[in-house]
């Protein structure tokens, strides 16, 4: 059995949603690529940050899936938008915390502003860890 502790230390700030540290016991630990706004045939999905945002959910909700893990398995989230304006960025985060994987952000998670992702008109992409027995 895989324990997952999340914990906040007293020292630090009371984080909104997240916690500071996650320590597992687990044996088997799955990385997943960087869960892009793609369609199956590889396309980015058309629209603003909001549509690319719940593409990457379905994307991470099978990949997850397919290596027999759950959101409340994983240990470690990186969000990133690009954006400067703290508005999008607050925007994406309610997204993802109010999906079906709004158990993974839980945990330790990184949301970051950037100046551009990979696939030209990608606005969004999700870096996760899970742990599993």
């Amino acid at each position: 059995m895989v324990t997952i502790e999340r914990q906040n230390p007293p020292a630090l700030h009371a984080p909104p949603g997240y916690h500071h540290v996650t320590v597992t016991s687990a044996p088997r630990t799955v990385y997943l690529a960087g869960q892009c706004p793609l369609t199956p045939d590889g396309s980015v999905v058309p629209g603003d940050v909001l549509a690319q945002t719940d593409q990457v959910i379905a994307n991470t909700a099978t990949a997850l899936q397919f290596a027999g893990a759950t959101p409340a398995d994983v240990v470690r989230t990186v969000i990133y938008v690009v954006t400067e304006d703290r508005a999008v960025l607050s925007s994406v985060w309610s997204r993802l915390t109010d999906s079906p994987l709004a158990a993974a952000f839980t945990t330790a998670s990184t949301l970051l502003g950037v100046a551009q992702l990979g696939y030209p008109g990608q606005l969004v992409e999700l870096d996760v860890t899970a742990a599993l027995t």
